[in-house]
């Protein structure tokens, strides 16, 4: 893939190095054909020969696939507008009483291509703003095998096998840490410039770039399925899906150049025959009314607009999967969440401890040691909270009452970490608290010592979202959890959610969502394998944090790399400004070629205006449209 890669880009680049060539040369030529006229005085045919060197060295391309496609009954694109206006011009100086029009002819066919070459340079830009993501794909990878190391390229390593990451590397393939710890440089894959860091037994992604220790990885998954690669695909195809105001331009482009072709041809006929105008002076405005008539600046503006849209936010670790989904992103009205790992963090933690005889240090190392060895997750968060309970104290007679708690004996004292209900059987004096959560509470030798809470923590930028949201114009944010009511109350309350429901099953959260459809363009904002049904369902799904699971990418429209919430304004922001660069543009393009058409075909406007409305407004489009990269 890089080589092709890498082999396509050079293309390009040579191919714009040959058009300024040809541009510079045929001006050259031009320039000497002038004062060759000024100082002759010639026959016009031989005038003819002499303007159509710089005309082929410039417009031969145009006049080739122009030829193309009138051969593949697909005539009248713009190739064919220019051309049948240029070759006019050519041959108007041959009709009696008429001017010949020999610079003008080369002169548009050269701005013409100058048009095209800013096309192309843009085009470059843009796809170098996505190829910008393809150095996120390494080149070899150093493998292991038969004892010695090989680099290899990472098509050929195989899951299971183990690969080397020195320090400055990219990770080649997703997998697991086998030895050594590091920090990871995600920024490529999550727009993120905190490093993460691993340590063994942790999974890695490809992309990543090693920063510090040498990692020993065991590839989990195939080159090809890679992290790396899935989010190259992704954005590889998000172009070629049409948006609808691009398929509207292929639409008006089908029946609007008929259409001028037709004008053009009456303007020509029409006054001569009729009105007794003079042939010349009509063919020539219908000529130039086939030269403004070109919709360059549409067809190259549009699609290159939605192009930069994707790129720019690709950049930023928010993946679009197609132009389409721009659209979709920027009408968005409703965003309803899923709670735990999209509005909080997913993972329980200690959120407060309230003593009562103890303190708050000493009620947490009984408590963790006395749930030392169990694997539920509420002791997980409990260690979490007192790191170092391996400090050497006594700890015996562990027992286990099942749905209240354990007890156990730590220097001689009876301790006892539970819920209400073991507290009532060691006859200790509990009250309730005020906080939502899980409430952990502990007596020691039959004394209530105090409690401690342990809840799943909402994110940092989750309230700065939502009301980012808010200010963005959503009508309405609404939150789906299976969690409990108060817990449901307690995230809405901190993070500013119009409405929450909870106690939902997933098939729930799927009617919920089909019932909010019809008040406006709905966004559905999921983490996790089991919001992948609803992440369908909606307009627009959204997977967060897609760092990870696989089936959310699959069925999420726009993917945000990172965990954090407040990517999902940055989303809308940028897909509503894309959409207004490209409305920009239409108006633009569509404004100065009618006041244009209907100077020429009054007779006022002159070749050079014709070319300008032309070339130069696709000029200014594809200048607008590169602001979308940003």
């Amino acid at each position: 893939m890089s080589h092709e890669h890498h082999h396509h880009e050079h293309g390009h680049d040579d191919e714009i190095r040959e058009n300024i060539i040809r541009i510079v040369l045929s001006a050259v030529l031009l320039a000497a054909a002038v004062l060759v006229e000024r100082h002759t005085a010639w026959a016009t045919w031989q005038y003819l020969l002499l303007y159509l060197v710089p005309y082929l060295v410039a417009g031969w391309d145009t006049l080739r696939e122009a030829g193309e496609a009138i051969l593949h009954g697909e005539a009248l694109d713009e190739n064919f507008l220019m051309a049948v206006a240029t070759l006019g011009a050519l041959g108007i100086g041959f009709l009696p009483e008429a001017e010949p029009q020999f610079p003008e002819a080369v002169f548009v066919m050269l701005f013409f291509r100058i048009g095209e070459l800013f096309e192309g340079i843009a085009e470059g830009r843009s796809r170098r703003s996505v190829a910008h993501l393809m150095d996120i794909r390494p080149d070899t990878a150093r493998v292991e095998r038969d004892g010695e190391l090989q680099t290899v390229a990472p098509e050929s390593v195989s899951p299971g096998e183990v690969v080397l990451v020195r320090p400055g590397e990219r990770i080649p393939m997703d997998g697991i840490v086998l030895e050594g710890s590091s920090s990871l440089d995600t920024v490529a894959l999550t727009g993120e410039s905190v490093p993460r860091s691993v340590t063994v037994g942790e999974e890695v992604l490809s992309g990543c770039v090693n920063l510090s220790g040498v990692l020993r990885i065991r590839t989990t998954r195939p080159f090809g399925e890679s992290t790396a690669s899935r989010i190259l695909e992704l954005v590889e195809h998000a172009a070629e899906s049409k948006s609808h105001s691009e398929r509207f331009i292929t639409r008006f482009a089908r029946i609007y150049t008929p259409v001028v072709v037709g004008l053009a041809v009456l303007l020509a006929l029409v006054p001569p025959l009729l009105l007794g105008g003079a042939w010349a002076d009509w063919i020539y405005r219908a000529l130039m009314f086939l030269v403004v008539s070109c919709p360059c600046a549409l067809v190259i503006s549009i699609p290159l607009t939605f192009f930069g849209g994707i790129g720019g936010a690709s950049r930023r670790g928010i993946l679009v999967k197609g132009a389409a989904w721009l659209d979709t992103l920027a009408r968005v009205r409703t965003v309803v969440f899923d709670k735990t790992g999209t509005l909080t963090e997913g993972v329980f933690a200690v959120t407060a401890v309230h003593p009562d005889k103890l303190d708050a240090q000493e009620l947490l190392h009984l408590a963790a040691h006395v749930e030392r060895h169990s694997t539920h997750p509420i002791a997980a968060a409990l260690l979490q909270a007192y790191p170092d309970e391996q400090d050497g104290c006594r700890v015996e007679d562990i027992r286990e009452f099942a749905g209240l708690g354990l007890t156990a004996v730590v220097e001689g004292r009876t301790v006892a970490v539970g819920n209400g209900g073991l507290m009532d059987r060691v006859g200790a004096a509990w009250h309730p608290c005020h906080q939502t959560g899980t409430i952990v509470h502990v007596a020691v030798d039959g004394d209530y010592a105090g409690h401690v809470v342990i809840s799943d923590r909402v994110k940092e930028d989750a309230a700065q979202a939502v009301s980012r949201l808010h200010a963005a114009g959503i009508r309405k944010t609404v939150m789906l959890t299976g969690d409990l009511e108060e817990v449901a109350a307690a995230v809405a309350e901190t993070t500013g959610i119009d409405e929450y429901h909870a106690g939902l099953l997933p098939a729930d959260k799927v009617a919920r969502v089909e019932a909010l459809l019809p008040e406006g363009t709905l966004a559905f904002v999921g983490d996790g394998i089991n919001d992948a049904p609803v992440l369908a369902r909606a307009d627009l799904g959204i997977a967060m944090g897609a760092l990870g699971s696989d089936a959310a990418i699959e069925a999420a429209d726009v993917v945000l790399m990172d965990d954090k919430p407040s990517k999902i304004a940055d989303a809308v922001l940028g897909a509503r400004r894309t959409l207004r660069i490209a409305r920009q543009n239409i108006i633009l393009a569509i404004g100065i070629k009618l006041a244009v058409l209907v100077l020429a075909a009054c007779g006022v406007a002159t070749m050079w205006m014709a070319v300008f409305a032309d070339v130069g407004v696709t000029v200014l489009a594809v200048l607008n449209a590169m602001r979308a990269l940003r």
